[in-house]
């Protein structure tokens, strides 16, 4: 028998939420079973309406708080709970930092297998209006008029967000003009499940030390009818834009940016300083979407290469050079691979401005390069990895441990991940000894973490 039986669909429970999950749910027991309720908060003690019933969990919708936890504020955000990016801005900021830590430590215990306790997370600097980087999704309202926004959670309806609190406030005047010229030129916006319509996307970048903006308008075509006039409009409205492009994807995808890329006024992306760093970052180059945490969380890894100008650096998954370079004083040598041409190239044009000659950039696969850089007889004594937040293959793993480097410095997005990767480092002779996390994503159900792992008594 199912233990939930008891309990019925559409039924409303009073509960006290005890945690939350990485997915921002709250946490709770009724009778013999664990409810799942988004935006709670512990402490919360709440009326809960019973959506689902499964064999192993339910999931509740929150009705009504009764007792609110001390923790909880008033989400500001008037699309909070409707727009799938804000999971936690309910919360109140350092608790959130706290309950972040405890995911991280419940993912290497769980998943891993380690008794390690992490480090407190770092708080960003910044808990608004911290991202460098939004992609907002064309579409239109009820009434036929343009929106841009984000996707309700676990869905594609568009939900209008064109001043989001986690984004510059310049981004809200892009979209205005954008939208403006849209409307008067009878622009037709895409609809995924017709694969009609020619605006898809608005991609912008703002760099935080720079000031520059780089706009990068998605379209389901080859060319932006009247494309100079929305050029004039932009430069008018922001003279810090120095790049306007279109991203050329006529594919019948859910991924945002396709590959190949046409400007329309200035350069092809942007520059920006981190780390000490000034990088050009192209629009399909990674880079960081928080300056501030980012630069606590690459000087928090150099801490953990333990660089002393003698060794071999291996950074892999490097994008556009950013935490090898900003480490690469320290090093005898850096290797950078990275499997996006445009992001090697601007790793290389980021080297040269910065005098850096000990440095080489490589486009490859991460599990194809260290194999092959393994053939090579290359013996790194310091492993950077930085994957994709479904983290390393099996592949990479075991190909970064047959070179046999004394440390391997991960930093990942994905926690979880993270975590598996631990454990599949392990068995090739790794131990995790240090866990940072570090918080990139305010009021999301995300966070960052440097981690070091060490290969006992490795020796060549």
């Amino acid at each position: 028998m199912n233990r939930n039986d008891a309990i019925k669909e559409k039924s409303v429970i009073k509960t006290e939420i005890t945690a939350v999950t990485n997915e921002g749910s709250g946490v709770s027991r009724y009778k013999s079973a664990v409810v799942f309720t988004p935006f709670t908060a512990p402490g919360d003690s709440a009326e809960v309406k019973i959506e689902k019933v499964g064999k192993s969990c339910v999931y509740g919708k929150l009705e009504r708080v009764l007792e609110p936890s001390a923790d909880r504020v008033n989400p500001v955000c008037p699309v909070f709970g409707e727009c799938g990016g804000c999971a936690l801005r309910h919360i109140d900021y350092k608790a959130e930092v706290k309950i972040k830590t405890g995911w991280v430590a419940e993912h290497i215990r769980r998943i891993g297998g380690f008794d390690l306790e992490p480090l407190p997370a770092i708080p960003s600097p910044k808990s608004d209006r911290y991202r460098n980087k939004a992609i907002y999704q064309a579409g239109r309202d009820e009434n036929g008029k343009i929106i841009f926004g984000f996707y309700r959670r676990k869905s594609h309806e568009i939900i209008n967000c064109e001043n989001c609190l986690l984004q510059p406030e310049e981004f809200e005047k892009i979209l205005k003009v954008i939208k403006f010229f849209g409307e008067q030129t009878k622009i037709s916006v895409y609809d995924e499940s017709r694969h009609k319509g020619l605006l898809r996307a608005v991609y912008i970048r703002k760099g935080e030390v720079s000031g520059e903006i780089g706009v990068c308008l998605v379209i389901n075509g080859r060319r932006l009818p009247r494309a100079e006039l929305l050029v004039s409009a932009l430069k008018a409205q922001l003279p810090q834009i120095v790049s306007i492009m279109l991203g050329i994807n006529e594919e019948r995808t859910n991924v945002v940016l396709g590959k190949r890329f046409v400007t329309l006024f200035g350069k092809e992306g942007i520059s920006d300083t981190l780390c000490g760093v000034t990088l050009d970052i192209s629009p399909a180059a990674f880079y960081q979407v928080n300056h501030g945490a980012a630069e606590l969380l690459y000087r928090k890894a150099g801490k953990l290469a333990g660089l002393t100008g003698e060794e071999t650096l291996l950074d892999l998954y490097c994008g556009a050079g950013t935490i090898g370079l900003s480490m690469a004083a320290g090093a005898k040598r850096l290797v950078g691979v990275e499997i996006v041409p445009q992001a090697v190239e601007n790793a290389r044009k980021n080297a040269e401005r910065m005098g850096v000659s000990n440095a080489e950039f490589i486009c490859g696969d991460a599990a194809q390069a260290a194999q092959t850089l393994q053939q090579r007889g290359l013996l790194p004594d310091v492993v950077v990895l930085d994957p994709p937040r479904k983290g390393c293959d099996s592949a990479t793993l075991s190909a970064v441990a047959a070179m046999n480097p004394k440390r391997i410095v991960m930093v990942s997005c994905d926690t979880a991940t993270m975590a598996r990767d631990f454990k599949a480092l392990a068995e090739l002779g790794y131990t995790p000894k240090i866990a940072q996390p570090v918080d990139m994503f305010p009021r999301t159900a995300n966070v960052e973490c440097a981690a070091l792992l060490v290969r006992e008594n490795a020796g060549r």
